[in-house]
């Protein structure tokens, strides 16, 4: 292991262990693996979206339509109350709509789990390609989102500009073994201590992990 591994690795571990000292469930609960179609449901509603009224919004469709199957009966304009006030809504329900009909024709209903096929499914982009894979299929990949962009950045592990690039650089970094729970950690991280625009440094426990320069610039 090169010394850029061993440092990153030095502090995904003290997130582990800060989010174990306030949530000791955690790490079980992101080392399972978790529904492919409920992680593609909720991925697509996330899209500028706050993360809240994801989880909600989510939840209120997913109970009234489970599967495939159910949501392609409801109507768009139902997928649309339903997760309101998630942002553009309406072009969501459209989208889940079709995507739920492309699950039926091509797949029987259940998710591929390739990344060429899962990209090209409505309302699928990288991100949410890599989620399912790595959290409903327990195939490695890293799915970069905002919070893993910031924060990997803010703690000096990658220097770069967009999350393409951040998810190359974090493929080079990281053993294996943290793809997949990299983005949980680092979004509950996110969440919890290293939040976007005030994080919390005087409670954060990773200390020399996390140079003071590259905060600085972060914020």
């Amino acid at each position: 292991m090169s010394w850029d591994q061993a440092r990153a690795v030095g502090a995904l571990t003290k997130v582990q262990q800060a989010l174990r000292r306030t949530n000791p469930t955690t790490l079980a609960h992101l080392e399972r693996t978790r529904d492919p179609f409920r992680l593609l449901v909720a991925c697509i509603i996330s899209l500028r979206t706050k993360d809240a009224v994801t989880a909600q919004a989510s939840q209120r469709l997913l109970a009234e339509a489970p599967t495939a199957q159910e949501l392609a009966r409801l109507a768009e304009d139902r997928i649309a109350q339903l997760i309101y006030p998630a942002g553009f809504y309406r072009t969501k329900a459209r989208q889940l709509k079709r995507l739920a009909q492309e699950l039926l024709e091509q797949y029987q209903g259940h998710v591929p789990r390739e990344r060429a096929a899962l990209l090209a499914l409505p309302g699928v982009g990288r991100k949410t390609a890599n989620l399912v894979l790595g959290l409903g299929f327990g195939v490695p990949a890293i799915c970069v989102d905002t919070h893993v962009h910031r924060i990997a950045n803010r703690l000096g592990l990658v220097r770069t500009r967009h999350p393409a690039e951040t998810e190359q650089a974090l493929e080079h970094l990281l053993p294996q073994k943290w793809w997949i729970p990299l983005n949980d950690l680092l979004v509950r991280f996110g969440q919890q201590v290293c939040t976007p625009r005030w994080p919390r440094c005087s409670s954060c426990t990773l200390g020399q992990e996390c140079p003071r320069v590259g905060v600085s610039k972060a914020r």
